[in-house]
């Protein structure tokens, strides 16, 4: 299994510390960090995953438990009308996020604001965020990357013009966070609130 570079300085610095203790003689306090080490470790894999062949799918971006799944929330999506699917990541959940569907990137806005719960209502407009826009087809789709109370930081690494596949890694979120997706309403979602997903495989809606 491989892991986010993202992780690497994390697990140096909590490394250091145990190396630390060890040369200081507080065995104990060096294996406490090595296991903490080891657990930060797990958050920043990044296991293979293999998207469906089939076409006109759109894919999890992120793994985790489907918090709202049907008719957009006004509050919270872009202007005109949307479907939304929102995924709330725990601090056990791989992080890595994916492409939901193949297209061209035409936006990239990344915006300052709080740290609420993740899986609070309102989180998805108020916390700190990363908004990506993607054309397929002629169709706009949005997803939401969303800090939480612990995530205080999202990772994207693609830009406007970038052509992406489905299921293409494109970004982290730090410790446990939120997903919003928003599609078109004439595509059908496949999920419904509760289901838990796997990014970049789980099929979470699909055109006619």
């Amino acid at each position: 299994m491989s892991f986010d570079p993202a992780g690497f300085p994390f697990v140096g610095i909590i490394v250091g510390l145990a190396a630390v203790a060890w040369r200081g003689g507080f065995p104990i306090v060096a294996l406490a960090f090595g296991v903490l080490a080891c657990l930060i470790g797990l958050f920043f894999r990044d296991p293979p995953r293999r998207a469906p062949a089939e076409p006109g799918v759109l894919v999890a971006p992120a793994d985790g438990r489907v918090l709202r799944a049907g008719v957009a929330a006004p509050t919270e999506a872009p202007p005109g009308r949307w479907l939304q699917v929102s995924i709330f990541l725990s601090p056990l959940d791989v992080h890595i996020n994916r492409i939901p569907i193949a297209g061209e990137i035409t936006r990239v806005d990344h915006m300052p604001g709080r740290f609420l719960p993740a899986y609070r209502s309102g989180a998805g407009t108020q916390n700190e965020r990363n908004e990506v826009w993607l054309d397929h087809d002629g169709d706009t789709i949005m997803f939401r990357q969303v800090v939480g109370a612990l995530a205080r930081r999202v990772v994207c690494r693609v830009t406007k013009g970038t052509r992406v596949q489905t299921g293409q890694r494109f970004g982290i979120m730090k410790f446990g966070s939120r997903m919003d997706l928003f599609v078109p309403t004439h595509v059908i979602l496949e999920v419904t609130e509760g289901d838990r997903v796997r990014g970049g495989e789980t099929i979470v809606a699909r055109y006619h």
